[in-house]
């Protein structure tokens, strides 16, 4: 936060790597039993409040499942494919804004509850009209041969994400017939979610000339930190610094296949807002640098 008020710290558990997928979880994804996020006061040290995660998974290496934006936080857990916005107030508190995966809108679950309930009961009332014929074959109101009601629908993210895929193609593809075997085989890399209208705003593959022509003229736009920070002027992308431009245009001239160059480079996104490290010996008008060897002068 820009007041500088609080240090935001993780522990975490030791992994397993082969545990079972159970309650909705994805299988093959690591298991940690439990990860602790601690909001500590600067001043003195002390622990104001904590946000536990039991039976997850939380990638807090280089902070990739991790994300701060002034006052929010994201965290996602891989595991079971959430996106849990937290805000730290004022007061030094964790508070849960919004988890985005199974559900986009608030009164989501209210809503697909309510369907079921709706659809379920029509199926009980015509077991207890027909005990003889179907009984052998129903549970609590439910054919065991039918998948159960909780599976009944794909998560909200997931079929946001799905919904705006194909109609994508339906509208790209003039063979419609096409159109299913494309979505199901089609390279997914980077979805542009809005979280208010909890609409897919845009979608590309990794090699998409559209995304890398502007992740080369509006870097700085990829980064989630405050622009109103006066350090975060240091930091020096292509977007703002000829030198760093230039040296972006010599590696895409030298590259073989553009589209691997692509490939490479929109691999770094999306940019965690806390990999950066502003500071005037990183200001490419001021210094030359290579990143992989040491620093020298312009």
């Amino acid at each position: 936060m820009e007041s500088n008020q609080f240090g935001l710290f993780a522990t975490s558990t030791a992994q397993i790597h082969d545990a079972p997928a159970t309650g909705g979880a994805v299988q093959g994804v690591p298991f940690i039993e439990k990860i602790t996020f601690h909001l500590l006061r600067l001043e003195n040290g002390v622990i104001l409040d904590e946000k536990v995660f039991h039976n997850d998974f939380v990638n807090l290496g280089h902070n990739m499942s991790v994300f701060l934006y002034e006052d929010l936080l994201a965290i996602v857990s891989l595991r079971y494919q959430m996106i849990h916005i937290l805000q730290i107030r004022d007061s030094g508190h964790l508070v849960d804004v919004r988890a985005i995966g199974t559900f986009c809108r608030e009164d989501d679950e209210l809503f697909l509850n309510s369907n079921t309930q709706f659809m379920v009961a029509p199926e009980r009332n015509r077991v207890q009209q027909f005990p003889g014929n179907r009984g052998d074959h129903m549970e609590n109101g439910l054919r065991n041969d039918q998948p159960n009601a909780d599976n009944l629908f794909l998560s909200g993210i997931k079929q946001r994400l799905l919904s705006f895929i194909f109609r994508e193609i339906w509208n790209e593809e003039t063979d419609q017939t096409l159109v299913s075997r494309n979505a199901d085989h089609h390279p997914a890399f980077f979805a542009v979610y809005n979280m208010e209208t909890t609409e897919i705003v845009a979608f590309y593959q990794n090699s998409a000339d559209e995304l890398y022509l502007l992740f080369e003229q509006y870097c700085d736009h990829f980064h989630a930190a405050s622009g109103n920070s006066l350090h975060m002027h240091f930091i020096s992308t292509h977007s703002n610094n000829v030198h760093a431009l230039e040296q972006l245009r010599c590696i895409k001239n030298k590259a073989g296949s553009f589209t691997q160059f692509v490939k490479k480079i929109l691999a770094s996104l999306p940019f965690s807002c806390q990999s950066q490290s502003p500071s005037p010996y990183f200001d490419q008008s001021l210094f030359r640098f290579d990143e992989k060897v040491t620093c020298g002068t312009r």
